[in-house]
């Protein structure tokens, strides 16, 4: 059954009262949509595939948009949105990996995603795996974190081409950056673009841009 973004939408609705985060946003929905309605090569069948693509969320805490979309692409069941953090349901307040089929990482410790994204981009290239691509989703508040400054730095020298970030940018950094979040990439030798984050074709064409020879971040602003 084919899925709109509309009715992923209901499904993550259906999940924001969370006894930790009751009050989340889904502001993430649509870029993780994007991803994985048009861009990931992932499937809810072949989940240990080698070759596939992977999509860590770092941003971990208040799931609900990637619960959803895994719901609405098959990965879960969606009656299990319906149950989210309560102690009988696999889909906490942070993804477990051991629990969420789809979740590649467990998350909610903020800054560990990206450092985990460099070193399986490292590891797909090391093994042969060269097409498989790696997006790490993560907050703006992330990049103060001293872990992502060093991942950011040793990705860029490195020429991860494999690697992909998506910053969901919602201003709640308390440090900022000189020149915007992507001039920090920029400076490691990423390429960069900057978009609105309910620009469903600006988010998929910086997802599918090429970047022969170093890794792409994508800035996606939210704005209330």
């Amino acid at each position: 059954m084919n899925v709109t973004f509309e009715q992923v939408r209901e499904l993550a609705q259906r999940t924001v009262t969370d006894v930790r985060y009751p009050k989340v946003s889904i502001y993430t929905l649509d870029a993780i949509w994007v991803l994985y309605d048009r861009v990931l090569r992932v499937d809810p069948h072949r989940l240990d595939d080698p070759a596939r693509d992977r999509f860590l969320l770092s941003k971990g805490h208040g799931p609900s948009a990637f619960y959803a979309v895994l719901a609405a692409k098959g990965f879960i069941p969606a009656a299990w949105l319906d149950s989210i953090a309560a102690l009988e349901s696999p889909l906490g307040s942070h993804p477990d990996a051991t629990l969420v089929p789809g979740a590649e990482i467990s998350s909610g410790s903020l800054g560990h995603g990206l450092p985990l994204g460099v070193g399986i981009a490292l590891g797909l290239r090391a093994t042969g795996y060269r097409d498989a691509r790696v997006f790490v989703l993560i907050g703006d508040a992330e990049l103060d974190e001293g872990s992502n400054h060093e991942a950011m730095a040793f990705a860029g020298a490195a020429g991860l081409s494999n690697l992909d970030v998506v910053v969901a940018d919602n201003a709640s950094a308390s440090l900022g950056w000189p020149g915007g979040i992507a001039s920090r990439f920029d400076v490691h030798g990423w390429s960069s673009a900057t978009v609105d984050m309910r620009d469903h074709e600006a988010l998929y064409r910086s997802f599918t841009a090429a970047h022969a020879d170093r890794p792409h971040v994508t800035v996606a602003t939210a704005r209330s």
